[in-house]
């Protein structure tokens, strides 16, 4: 696999790094990590999808080595930035993949323009995160006195409370020093953005295919949510990893990007 790591300026007026592997014929994958996430933590999963899509993994705005502007990182500020990012990489029409709370990026754009997206992969998908107990907590706590720059063992706990014991430990190491790259004012304004945000009244303008993958061991999305992702948006097909925590594609990833790479087949090709 050759991993090209570039960057990419956006007609929204900020640069985003990212990665991208295979084939340039075949289904394209666009990947969005999990709030904090660079497009490093799909490092596991890139070189197993690229044998048969194109994958492209992204660090969006505030994070990684992506701008980080003064202000805008709610779930609308985020999806904003992706349809100009299809436009600036060539692309027409993708797969959006996300993780835990840019599930909701991802189907924000699917909402708003769902002519450029033929798929949706939300991997530990949330419903809403409005009022989440969990989450309310940790912005009151952990982050109301963030400052940077930030803790090396806050961001490591952090990470490790997203991940299990089956991830090596080199790997959250890495993990972690992503991280630390994102501002205090970046945590606070993204997670009070999460904890604002609520698009249940319209997740049936979802028409894209969906597919929820979802570990049983997940502490922080559970099966009541996925149950109701999988009622409300038509068609939805859940495969749930026996065991595996919140962060799937860590824990499994063959299983993940074979998963996810059936699915991009099936939604593209008939469209190629």
């Amino acid at each position: 696999m050759t991993l090209v790591v570039s960057s990419v300026y956006l007609s929204t007026g900020v640069t985003l790094s990212y990665a991208a592997a295979g084939d340039h014929a075949a289904p394209v994958v666009v990947l969005l990590p999990g709030p904090t996430d660079s497009w490093r933590s799909y490092e596991p999963v890139l070189d197993r999808l690229a044998s048969s899509v194109r994958a492209i993994a992204v660090s969006p705005r505030g994070h990684g080595d992506s701008d980080k502007p003064p202000a805008g990182y709610g779930v609308r500020e985020f999806a904003s930035d992706v349809p100009p990012l299809l436009d600036a990489l060539g692309i027409d029409l993708a797969v959006l993949g996300g993780h835990s709370g840019s599930c909701l990026t991802v189907r924000r754009v699917a909402i708003n323009h769902p002519a450029r997206v033929a798929g949706l992969v939300l991997e530990a998908s949330p419903t809403t995160l409005r009022g989440h107990t969990g989450l309310t907590q940790f912005v009151d706590t952990a982050l109301s006195g963030l400052e940077d720059p930030i803790d090396p063992a806050f961001a490591r706990s952090f990470v490790a409370d997203t991940s299990s014991e089956q991830v090596a430990a080199e790997f959250v190491d890495d993990l972690a020093s992503e991280v630390m790259k994102v501002p205090a004012r970046v945590w606070k304004e993204m997670f009070a953005g999460l904890l604002a945000y609520d698009d249940l009244d319209e997740i049936e303008q979802v028409t894209a295919p969906t597919l929820l993958l979802w570990g049983d061991a997940d502490a922080l999305v559970d099966r009541d949510m996925q149950t109701a992702l999988a009622r409300r948006v038509r068609g939805a097909e859940l495969i749930v990893y026996s065991g595996v925590g919140h962060t799937p594609r860590w824990e499994d990833p063959t299983r993940f990007a074979a998963d996810v790479a059936e699915f991009a087949h099936r939604v593209l090709q008939p469209r190629a």
